[in-house]
């Protein structure tokens, strides 16, 4: 079909190709996209959290299996020192208990703290 007062052979041919710049699905990678979508490595990037967590409540498990396991053992040495037990335990582990209870908080914090900036590329 020809249009009228145009030539067919002056038709002027567009040729397309892929454009010049590709554009990227999102303007930057997301790990919390992955995360939500449930993909594996956002199955990757919350084991990894789990991990670093289960690692600083193993510490202060085997920490606090050290200091008071060892007790009964203690006590049982020394069967006529009632007094010295309750001491020991009403005095003596209350000092080691909050300072390994404020660490186990603050590496927790500390361990979702570096998990958040990982998950929002900051």
């Amino acid at each position: 079909m020809t249009v009228p007062g145009q030539d067919p052979t002056e038709r002027r041919v567009v040729v397309t190709g892929p454009p010049r710049r590709a554009r990227r699905a999102s303007a930057y990678y997301r790990p919390r996209t992955e995360i939500d979508e449930q993909t594996t490595l956002g199955h990757t990037y919350v084991r990894s959290l789990m991990r670093s967590q289960l690692r600083a409540a193993l510490t202060v498990f085997a920490v606090l299996a050290l200091l008071v396991g060892p007790l009964p053992l203690l006590f049982a040495a020394m069967p006529d020192a009632r007094r010295l037990e309750w001491a020991v335990l009403g005095f003596g582990l209350y000092l080691p208990l909050v300072l390994l209870a404020r660490w186990y908080v603050r590496r927790a914090e500390r361990n979702e703290r570096d998990f958040v900036r990982l998950v929002e590329d900051r």
